[in-house]
């Protein structure tokens, strides 16, 4: 989005412990002075960049309510630090993202943060797009890659079944990209398919078996 549009991009890892300082700024020690150093959110509102929050909803809810004011026809940064109010440039862009099928009742986003918001809902993408994909990251062939989609496809389709998530593109990816390394095809979905989506022997049995049956 960021290549498209020309514009800089600035990316912030959401976490439980992240502060609100820790997006508009705070002021440091440096030799015998005390200097303020902007935060990644009050560069991008500065410079008319995306802001993008990865996984809004791992912050604590008191310091997502920073984005508040940015998020709606405002769209001014208050910097309390400092008593200013910083208002965006044209050209700022908020982004945020979260997975909401992971989130708990507790790590859910807030209606008056969602409401700011228009959102776009991102699924698997389609088989032949899919397999360009994979194709180009892992370095295979098309045929290889087909076969490693079409095995993902098969199982996003245990989701429920027993599977709490399907496979993802960035596995196939994995499992491609060992593939290409020389390690065996059953050997190189067993560990970059199977395991890490599930610790069931079961279910991993059972992805193993769609393994044999589409190489």
């Amino acid at each position: 989005m960021a290549y498209r549009l020309g514009r800089p991009l600035i990316t912030v890892a959401c976490h439980e412990d992240l502060t609100a300082s820790d997006l508009v700024g705070r002021y440091l020690l440096k030799g015998q002075e005390t200097v303020w150093a902007d935060g990644p959110l009050t560069l991008g509102v500065k410079h008319g960049a995306i802001v993008y929050l990865d996984e809004i909803v791992e912050a604590r809810k008191d310091t997502t309510v920073i984005i508040h004011p940015l998020s709606d026809d405002r769209r001014f940064l208050p910097i309390e630090k400092k008593g200013q109010i910083l208002e965006a440039a044209d050209d700022f862009l908020l982004v945020i993202s979260y997975n909401p099928g992971y989130q708990s009742v507790l790590k859910d986003l807030k209606q008056s943060t969602k409401q700011r918001f228009m959102a776009i809902e991102f699924d698997y993408p389609a088989p032949d797009v899919e397999t360009t994909v994979v194709e180009r990251e892992a370095g295979v062939s098309r045929d290889l890659a087909a076969s490693l989609v079409k095995l993902g496809g098969k199982v996003r389709n245990l989701k429920n079944h027993g599977l709490e998530e399907g496979v993802s593109t960035r596995l196939l990816i994995y499992a491609g990209t060992l593939i290409r390394q020389g390690v065996a095809t059953d050997r190189a979905c067993d560990v970059a398919i199977a395991r890490p989506i599930t610790d069931d022997p079961d279910m991993q049995r059972s992805i193993q078996e769609l393994v044999k049956a589409i190489f």
